[in-house]
């Protein structure tokens, strides 16, 4: 299947998408850069041609555009095409998913709303986070670790990024003890 991809401004810096005829395939968050953004997406996605996006890709990267200047904006109607995620991590990214705008939820949270209580659970959503496709669509930044620390994220700038993305949606880290409070 045919994939395309377009890097764009935001506010933030350069992001990208990716899609096919099925949705999008992979959410490049923002660089400095434009050829940093192109760089990372394409080692995702290397027989992507840039392209000119259809409406439904254009809406999206609008929206993306709008969130990064510090809208609300939901993501929850954007088609993704998820092939090659095996059943558990589609389970999490749904559920994942289902994480509104301005709330966050603990690993061992999301794994409880995917129906599992055993202790490497929380480990697996946290592989599904750092393997996460579709960041920002995929609302990753707003899985936090234990206690409410902000925890790991594998996007550029790491949790610098995680912590700029939790502020624009109105989370604030408590600097002392490095949990998230509203």
């Amino acid at each position: 299947m045919k994939s395309s991809y377009v890097i764009f401004d935001t506010a933030l810096g350069f992001a990208g998408i990716a899609w096919n005829e099925a949705g999008v395939t992979r959410f490049q968050l923002p660089s400095a850069k434009a050829e940093t953004t192109t760089r990372n997406l394409l080692r995702r996605v290397p027989d992507a041609e840039a392209a000119v996006p259809p409406p439904s890709i254009a809406q999206t990267v609008e929206a993306a555009k709008r969130y990064f200047a510090g809208e609300k904006v939901d993501f929850s109607d954007v088609t993704l095409d998820l092939a090659g995620q095996d059943d558990l991590f589609r389970a999490i990214y749904a559920a994942a998913r289902r994480v509104r705008y301005g709330e966050t939820t603990t690993y061992g949270g999301l794994a409880k709303a995917i129906g599992r209580t055993d202790w490497e659970a929380a480990r697996e959503v946290g592989q599904a986070m750092a393997k996460n496709p579709v960041a920002l669509i995929i609302p990753c930044h707003r899985v936090l670790a234990a206690g409410g620390k902000i925890g790991g994220f594998s996007a550029p700038g790491g949790a610098e990024t995680k912590a700029k993305m939790l502020a624009l949606e109105g989370v604030r880290r408590a600097p002392e003890q490095g949990a998230l409070v509203l």
